[in-house]
């Protein structure tokens, strides 16, 4: 079957000829954007509850545009003024380049990642000395705090957010030829929001090993996956997918 229509459970892109722009002309396709969950940010009783004074860290992971917020929010609520030596280890550069919205980027001590969190081991050893703090989301991925448990630093995480499913009820009777996912979350929103969710020519596209695996649990049949050595990005798979069948 053709594909005409997809709906991507992410926000719409704020860039300009985006990745998705680029096959919407190209494919003659139409793309809506819809987030099947989002962030809601915890209070500052709730992290106290955790037992974290920020007085007593040196160091903030970073490892989204989101921990960045929800960090210098909750740092407001508590009325606590973040020091000028506070120490920034973000997991990539566009992390990094984010926290400008908050802190002068040349006045601040700001170590940076080139993209997984693995990439941040060497400097969490070279500065081993340091207190550590993650704000985080309720659902993170296991290999951080392996990552951590496995150095020979002190850290703590705290849940400054939280990872809440989005009500989609009025899409209770759209159909779309695709349906494009990127996290397990994702999966989890979609089979909450319909859970007599009946597949039959919806194609699915999912990015990443761990969506792969919930879209596998959940009984789903997977038509497209990224990242590939072929098509690293899922703009490039759905483009590749689309040629094929819309050949046909």
């Amino acid at each position: 079957m053709k594909v005409k229509t997809i709906l991507v459970s992410q926000p719409e892109p704020k860039m300009e000829n985006s990745p998705y722009s680029k096959l919407i002309d190209k494919e003659k396709v139409k793309v809506d954007f819809r987030p099947f969950i989002h962030v809601e940010g915890v209070d500052a009783k709730d992290v106290r509850q955790q037992k974290i004074d920020l007085k007593n860290y040196t160091a903030i992971i970073l490892t989204s545009r989101n921990a960045v917020d929800h960090f210098f929010r909750i740092a407001e609520e508590m009325r606590f003024k973040v020091p000028d030596s506070m120490k920034y280890f973000c997991q990539s550069e566009a992390v990094a380049y984010y926290l400008q919205k908050y802190v002068v980027y040349r006045k601040r001590k700001i170590y940076v990642g080139k993209r997984n969190f693995a990439d941040l081991v060497p400097l969490f050893k070279k500065y081993k000395g340091e207190k550590f703090l993650l704000p985080s989301s309720d659902a993170l991925k296991p290999i951080i705090p392996e990552i951590l448990d496995g150095l020979d630093i002190e850290w703590k995480r705290g849940i400054f957010y939280k990872t809440v499913i989005s009500d989609l009820s009025d899409l209770r009777d759209v159909y779309y030829d695709i349906l494009v996912f990127f996290s397990p979350s994702g999966i989890e929103s979609l089979l909450q929001n319909f859970p007599d969710f009946e597949q039959n020519d919806t194609r699915i596209a999912v990015f990443g090993n761990s969506t792969i695996d919930a879209a596998t649990q959940a009984g789903l049949r997977i038509d497209i996956k990224a990242p590939t050595p072929e098509t690293p990005s899922m703009t490039m798979a759905l483009q590749k997918y689309i040629t094929t069948v819309n050949k046909k």
